[in-house]
């Protein structure tokens, strides 16, 4: 059973996703929050798999929280729900190393879609914030040539998480078991000096990796 955490202001938009979220088995809610600082205060005393966050909320907003939860708990998943289709958003939130982007003008089959892509270690984006984050991904450094140091079967790895690919979709890929690959993703994230896969994946894309 995955224990989903919601976070967002306004109490009718928490009823509603709780009534989708709960209509799969897989899944329960295990506490509401109307803030950042109330989901970390919730996340102190219950174990949590996936965080489902509205961006713009008192007190703390979505883009601080995720900051100080992935520092403090970086296991768990955070789905960021949003009624703005702003890439300056999604940039900032991706940053923060969440794992999904999802309007919630979606549907409930695409929300919990997203959700199981975010818990098998994929990034679920909605195609509107897709098309317009993409791009500015693709935006070069300066510099483009790298020292990463990385062994040919680290780049096959990190070329297969660009491409947004599950730890389950690269094992089988490169006839890897789970737990070798997820070994592997935790050594180039030492190497590359990276927090998580979704810095991860937007350093494969800058550096044409893929």
């Amino acid at each position: 059973m995955n224990r989903v955490l919601l976070v967002e202001d306004q109490l009718i938009v928490r009823q509603g996703l709780k009534m989708i979220i709960e209509q799969d088995p897989d899944f329960v809610v295990i506490d509401e929050a109307e803030n950042g600082l109330e989901a970390m205060e919730v996340m102190e005393n219950k174990a949590v798999d996936i965080i489902l966050m509205d961006i713009r909320m008192p007190v703390m907003n979505g883009i601080e929280a995720a900051h100080k939860i992935k520092a403090r708990w970086p296991q768990v998943k955070i789905l960021i729900l949003t009624t703005f289709n702003d890439e300056e958003y999604a940039l900032q939130a991706l940053k923060e190393g969440v794992n999904g982007f999802l309007l919630k003008t979606s549907d409930g089959p695409k929300l919990l879609q997203s959700i199981k892509s975010c818990l098998a270690g994929g990034m679920a984006i909605h195609e509107q914030v897709a098309a317009k984050v993409v791009p500015r991904l693709l935006e070069k450094p300066e510099t483009t040539s790298i020292d990463h140091s990385l062994s040919p079967r680290e780049l096959a790895i990190t070329k297969l998480v660009g491409h947004g690919k599950t730890n389950k979709e690269i094992a089988s890929e490169l006839f890897l078991s789970i737990g070798t690959v997820k070994n592997h993703i935790t050594q180039i994230l030492q190497k590359l000096e990276l927090r998580d896969r979704t810095q991860l994946a937007i350093f494969a894309v800058r550096h044409d990796l893929l």
